[in-house]
């Protein structure tokens, strides 16, 4: 099952270093039966951006601790693709949420979804107010979509190490 896993940059360079994605908690998303009960139409690709895009703002979740504890931190949302056999579908979180046991190998990554440079602003005020957001402000809410507003870029496993070296200059 492909399934997409929120992370931050220090992740990154950890994955770097140890050869394996260490999911805090062992969340991740994919395309559920459950998310494809909560679209009316969309095709497969549809909806695993749909599941994606969970990700995604799941990032701007950890990235706002690591900004709250004043970690000098890239403010950048980063959604790692892998595929893996052993999920467990968590049907009391959100719709497309999962459970993975222990670190993915880079073996099983398919892909690294990062923002390009010009989003941080986006995203660090996006990361400011994510959890109001969630809760129905809609000053929070449009800032969040202001941080959606901008794509996640495609890198391949092999380009993970060059993309952690360049951020990190």
């Amino acid at each position: 099952m492909r399934i997409y896993l929120p992370g931050t940059w220090p992740m990154l360079r950890k994955l770097v270093k140890s050869g394996k994605f260490d999911p805090i908690g062992g969340t991740a998303f994919a395309l559920t039966p459950r998310l494809r009960e909560a679209y009316v139409s969309g095709d497969d690709e549809e909806l695993e951006y749909a599941a994606m895009t969970e990700a995604a703002r799941a990032s701007l979740r950890l990235l706002a601790v690591e900004l709250g504890l004043g970690e000098a931190v890239a403010a950048r949302r980063v959604v790692v693709a892998a595929d893996l056999d052993d999920v467990t579908l968590r049907p009391d979180l959100d719709d497309g949420a999962v459970r993975i046991t222990g670190p993915v190998p880079v073996s099983a990554i398919a892909a690294v979804h990062v923002d390009h440079e010009e989003a941080e602003h986006a995203v660090r005020e996006a990361a400011g107010v994510v959890d109001k957001a969630d809760l129905g402000d809609l000053d929070a809410e449009f800032l969040v979509g202001e941080a959606e507003d901008h794509e996640l870029a495609w890198y391949s496993p092999e380009e993970i190490a060059f993309l952690v070296d360049l951020g990190d200059l």
